[in-house]
């Protein structure tokens, strides 16, 4: 019994150099959070290309419109889940979220080259395809640095498996934003360069990403 109050004041002692932690916001509002930076990006885009061309290549071929949506949807729905699967104790069933969203981007994206050529509206070649590349690849390195960044300041359980969903919803991203500014028909060639642009940035975001997250 005597040593009791010496407990007592070395409990007094450490719980005074405590830290208070701040909560963290729900992952739906830091995914706002995340998703408004994409947006000023789009408005930028916006005010110096327009809307006309994007909006003609979905009125020509719906296709492409659709597979414009499943772009959006599997960016926002992704980053809701990398949010998500940071915090520990959410069922990994998160990563299943944006499957749907993706598998309509995909589907609606290779219907694209299946059907007839639109009139008046070119093709694109190896060139164009490549500059296609770069822009996915050097949009997709800033918005999955800066997931990285916001997501460090939780826990992910399995840093892998969220750093790869972090590389989906930044592809998925760029991938939208080149639509407004992409006047080129569905071709084989151009839906190569986005897939290997998507495969690129999600299996670099799971080895660095990875260890980044499994830092944090």
């Amino acid at each position: 019994m005597s040593d009791a109050p010496r407990h007592e004041a070395l409990i007094d002692v450490l719980g005074a150099e405590l830290t208070p932690v701040r909560r963290l916001p729900p992952p739906w509002l830091r995914t706002l959070g995340w998703l408004s930076m994409v947006a000023v990006i789009a408005v930028v885009m916006f005010m110096h290309f327009g809307a006309s061309t994007m909006v003609h290549r979905w009125n020509a071929a719906p296709d492409l419109g659709w597979a414009a949506f499943g772009g959006a949807i599997t960016a926002i729905t992704a980053a809701l889940a990398a949010f998500a699967l940071a915090v520990p104790g959410r069922s990994i069933r998160w990563a299943w979220v944006p499957v749907p969203s993706a598998l309509l981007w995909i589907g609606a994206s290779g219907m694209g080259c299946l059907r007839a050529h639109i009139p008046g509206m070119p093709v694109l070649d190896l060139h164009g395809a490549n500059d296609c590349f770069i822009f996915i690849i050097s949009f997709s390195i800033p918005l999955s640095g800066l997931l990285i960044w916001l997501l460090r300041r939780a826990c992910p359980l399995h840093p892998v498996l969220t750093a790869v969903i972090v590389g989906l919803a930044s592809a998925s991203a760029s991938a939208s934003l080149l639509e407004i500014c992409h006047n080129f028909d569905a071709a084989a060639t151009d839906l190569l360069m986005h897939a290997v642009a998507v495969a690129i940035v999600v299996a670099l975001n799971a080895i660095m990403g990875g260890k980044l997250l499994s830092r944090a």
